[in-house]
């Protein structure tokens, strides 16, 4: 007889590590069904856990689950613009909009959600982390500009570039994710450099900033 592999040896996670596991199965339940038709018995099933487990770790139920896994998603938003500050400055930007557009992609219903609004578990907090990701990607790209002190025309461009980024991303989500993912990316990255031009006309800092990104074409 062919000898049976050994059962693996049963190991309890620490604490953190269990905190992620549940913060894990949130977030891929989130990620393709609407926060408010997701349940702690479904975040339960979904970790292969109990449900009081899930009450040990998340004491204040739904809202602080939902919270908790919102805060790990916007880390890891935040992380999909930290490019090395090396090389020619669009395809920094292209890179972080691939990472960010694959985020995009791989949670869908949840990021519609997320920026949409109107949940039952939305409150100021979750709003003001949903908040922090745009102002951490702003921070990011005036650090890749080599800005720092972007005056109120530039650092509106920026914001308002952002902005177009996530209206283009849902947009994109609702058109059954068309044009192509490579399309999109370059049509935003596109979109920065003629917004700056724009700005260009009536700020001398995005002047010379659109002078040196067009150095780099």
């Amino acid at each position: 007889m062919t000898p049976q592999a050994p059962t693996p040896a049963y190991r309890r996670l620490s604490v953190e590590e269990r905190r992620v596991q549940l913060l894990d199965a949130a977030l891929a339940l989130f990620a393709h069904r609407p926060p408010e038709e997701v349940s702690l018995d479904d975040v339960a099933e979904q970790a292969g856990v109990s449900r009081p487990l899930v009450y040990r770790y998340f004491p204040g139920g739904k809202q602080q689950l939902y919270e908790a896994a919102l805060s790990s998603a916007a880390d890891e938003l935040r992380l999909c613009f930290d490019e090395p500050r090396k090389g020619p400055l669009l395809a920094r930007l292209s890179r972080a909009l691939d990472r960010y557009l694959t985020f995009v992609d791989e949670h869908d219903t949840g990021f519609s959600a997320l920026l949409r609004g109107g949940s039952v578990v939305e409150t100021s907090q979750t709003s003001g982390i949903v908040d922090g990701v745009r102002r951490a990607a702003a921070d990011h790209i005036m650090r890749h500009l080599d800005v720092a002190e972007p005056g109120p025309r530039l650092r509106m461009t920026v914001r308002m570039w952002i902005t177009a980024v996530e209206a283009a991303s849902l947009i994109w989500l609702d058109e059954d994710k068309q044009p192509p993912f490579d399309e999109l990316r370059d049509w935003l990255v596109e979109q920065f450099l003629a917004v700056l031009t724009v700005t260009a006309r009536r700020d001398p800092q995005s002047a010379a900033l659109v002078e040196t990104l067009a150095a780099d074409l």
